[in-house]
């Protein structure tokens, strides 16, 4: 039996995105090659002297030439096995500390985006001239062009420095987490102010490409009621492009994180990779690069079958649409 063109495409896909991955590990590790410095010297301080430093990089395997320190990590990460730190440390361990507080942060961010974005899109959307409108349009171009440093920083100066309502920064409890909640109140809006933004705009212009269709003309004349023409016949046909801007999201919170991380002192992944570098430890780096790039390409993966989902769900409602009308329905059998 010949495999059908969906299991084709599909393993297509995922062998261009391996080798994506693996390149951009190759690049990581080059990359921090190229930092002055290294492990050894990281590890074992200013003081050390030249024969400790050869035992160490000895040690560490930074003797080797790097294309072979690169396939032996790479050997280990295909057998689910991160590697150790400088210090002799499992990244796998490290990784798995660090992962759920990033997901953590990144989980109530992209809930705040999803809901927040979709509605204001939406109400934007019916009503372009409305004062929410007029309000939205200047205030998203903000915070899409804001870079997160900068809007991290504005919020500390006003609700932690000026106000004294949240703390600036960010305490762990014995567990590994914040201490209290309020101190996720300002890394969780670092992260979600851009993307609430930029979706936005994105769902606000898909609704209104889809509220131009022919179908949905047919059903304002059939007199339906408009929540309902916004459910049932725009929302569906611009969920593809809806679906997309959300995957990337997810990419763009997991990259932000590394920032507001670092300047909350908030222990994920963000932290983790910046502490990575100034210890020269590529294998660290290199492991939260490609968790980070792991989890994206599946999110983009899901975005996919969504997009195709919903274009081949759209497509055959279509199809009953026509259908019915050459049979003389009214819209309202349908709409």
């Amino acid at each position: 039996m010949r495999p059908s063109n969906g299991i084709i495409a599909f393993a297509g896909f995922a062998v261009r995105r391996l080798a994506l991955l693996v390149t951009l590990l190759a690049l990581v590790f080059a990359a921090m090659n190229l930092l002055p410095g290294d492990a050894a010297r990281a590890a074992l301080g200013r003081d050390a002297g030249p024969e400790q430093l050869a035992a160490k990089r000895h040690e560490l395997g930074l003797d080797r030439a790097l294309p072979v320190r690169f396939w032996e990590w790479i050997s280990g990460v295909a057998t689910g096995d991160f590697g150790a730190t400088a210090n002799g440390r499992s990244v796998n361990e490290l990784l798995a500390t660090a992962a759920p507080a990033t997901l953590l942060l990144g989980g109530i961010a992209f809930a705040l985006t999803v809901l927040i974005s979709l509605s204001a899109g939406m109400y934007w959307a019916a009503k372009p001239s409305g004062l929410l409108a007029r309000i939205l349009q200047p205030a998203t171009t903000v915070v899409v062009a804001l870079p997160e440093f900068v809007l991290a920083a504005l919020l500390i100066a006003i609700f932690a420095l000026a106000t004294g309502w949240l703390p600036a920064v960010t305490v762990v409890d014995s567990s590994g987490y914040p201490a209290s909640a309020d101190m996720l109140v300002l890394p969780v809006l670092a992260l979600a102010l851009p993307q609430i933004g930029w979706n936005a705009r994105v769902i606000r212009g898909a609704l209104a490409d889809s509220a131009r269709a022919p179908h949905v003309e047919h059903a304002r004349l059939a007199g339906l009621d408009p929540a309902r023409i916004m459910l049932r016949h725009i929302l569906p046909t611009a969920l593809p492009t809806i679906a997309a801007s959300f995957a990337t999201t997810i990419g763009m919170l997991l990259g932000g994180a590394l920032v507001v991380e670092t300047l909350f002192n908030y222990p994920g992944l963000g932290a983790l990779l910046a502490g990575s570098v100034s210890q020269r430890d590529t294998t660290v780096a290199a492991a939260v690069t490609a968790v980070t790039a792991i989890v994206i390409m599946a999110v983009l993966l899901v975005s996919d079958a969504v997009r195709a989902w919903s274009v081949r769900g759209t497509g055959a409602g279509t199809d009953r649409v026509r259908s019915r009308r050459r049979n003389g329905q009214r819209i309202e059998d349908f709409a």
